[in-house]
C-alpha cells in the first residue's frame, strides 16, 4: 500500500482531545478533513485548564473536520465501549485509535498516595489496553489501521524511576502495550506503534500541574507531536509497526529542517523530556546547548 496523502475521511478515535497535545493531534487531522472522536472527560469547563469536549467539537468543525464529542472516563470499561459504538454510528467505524489520555502525578514514595496510584493505573496502562481493545474489530475493518500511544521508550532504567517510580511504572505500562500489541496484531495488518517528545511540550495541563509558568517558555509547542502523529498515521500500518518514535527524529526522516518554530521561546535553553535515552540522537538543526533533563 502506498503512503496515504492526507486523513480525509478517516475516522480518529483520541483520547484526551479536549485540550493539550491530544487536541493539537486533533486539530492537524481535522485540517485533512478527518472525522475525529473527542473522547475526553471535560464536559463542563475546568477551573483552571481550558476546552471542553464540546468547544473542542465546535473548533473542529471550523477546520473543516467532522467531529463527535463524547465524554468519556477511561477507567469505565462500559463507557469506552459505549464511546466507541457511538462513534461507529456516527461515522461508519474507526480507522485510527490514539491513546493520548494519561495521569500525572510525579511525586516520591512518601508522597505518593494510594488514590493517586490507582489514578495513574487505571488511566494510563489500564486505559490504553482497554481503548484499545474496544476499537481492535473496527480496526481490523479499515484498509490501513493504526493505533498510536503516547508512551515513551522502553526502558528500564533506575534514573528514570527514583523519585516518581509509580508515574514510571504506569508510563512504562502504557510502552508494554505497545510492545506486545504489535506483536500480537502484526498478522492483522494494525500498527501499533508509541510517539514521545524528545522536548517538554507546553501545555496548560503541565502549567496547572507544576504551577510553573516559567517552564513552559522551555518547551515546544503542543504542533510538534501533531505532525509527528500525523507523519506515523499516513504510513503504510503493515510496514510500520513496533516502532517508539521521538518526534523530531521521525521528523528529521520527513523532511522537516526548521525545529524552531516548534518553540516556545527560542531564546530559552530546552527541557529534555523525561524517559528520554542518553543514546537518542537529536537530528542535525535541533540546538542542544544547555538543555536539561527531566
Amino acid at each position: 500500500m502506498a503512503r496515504m496523502q492526507s486523513l480525509r475521511g478517516k475516522t480518529l478515535f483520541i483520547t484526551g482531545a479536549s485540550r493539550g497535545i491530544g487536541y493539537a493531534i486533533a486539530e492537524r487531522a481535522a485540517r485533512d478533513g478527518a472525522n475525529i472522536v473527542v473522547a475526553a472527560k471535560t464536559r463542563e469547563p475546568h477551573r483552571y485548564l481550558p476546552g471542553t469536549i464540546d468547544s473542542a467539537a465546535e473548533a473542529l468543525r471550523a477546520l473543516g473536520g467532522r467531529a463527535l464529542p463524547v465524554q468519556l472516563d477511561v477507567r469505565s470499561e462500559e463507557a469506552i465501549e459505549a464511546a466507541v459504538a457511538a462513534a461507529v454510528a456516527e461515522f461508519g467505524g474507526i480507522d485510527i485509535c490514539v491513546n493520548n489520555a494519561s495521569a500525572v502525578a510525579r511525586a516520591p514514595i512518601a508522597e505518593t498516595t494510594a488514590k493517586a496510584f490507582d489514578l495513574m493505573h487505571q488511566v494510563n496502562g489500564r486505559g490504553t489496553f482497554l481503548v484499545s481493545k474496544a476499537c481492535l474489530p473496527h480496526l481490523k475493518k479499515s484498509d490501513n489501521p493504526h493505533i498510536l500511544t503516547l508512551a515513551p521508550p522502553l526502558r528500564a532504567d533506575p534514573k528514570w524511576f527514583s523519585g516518581h517510580i509509580a508515574y514510571t511504572m504506569t508510563k512504562l505500562s502504557m510502552s508494554m502495550c505497545v510492545l506486545g500489541m504489535a506483536e500480537e496484531l502484526r498478522a492483522d495488518g494494525v500498527a501499533v506503534n508509541a510517539l514521545w517528545p524528545r522536548m517538554s511540550v507546553a501545555t496548560a495541563a503541565i502549567e496547572y500541574a507544576f504551577a510553573d509558568r516559567a517552564a513552559l517558555r522551555t518547551c515546544r509547542k503542543p504542533e510538534i507531536m501533531a505532525e509527528a502523529a500525523r507523519a506515523i498515521l499516513l504510513r503504510d500500518a503493515r510496514a510500520c509497526t513496533g516502532n517508539f518514535f521521538i518526534d523530531d527524529v521521525l521528523l528529521y526522516e520527513e523532511g522537516e529542517r526548521d525545529f524552531d518554530q516548534f518553540r516556545v521561546d527560542p531564546a530559552t535553553r530546552s527541557r529534555i523530556s523525561l524517559f528520554v535515552p542518553e543514546d537518542s540522537t537529536p537530528p542535525p538543526g535541533v540546538d542542544m546547548q544547555g538543555a536539561a533533563r527531566g
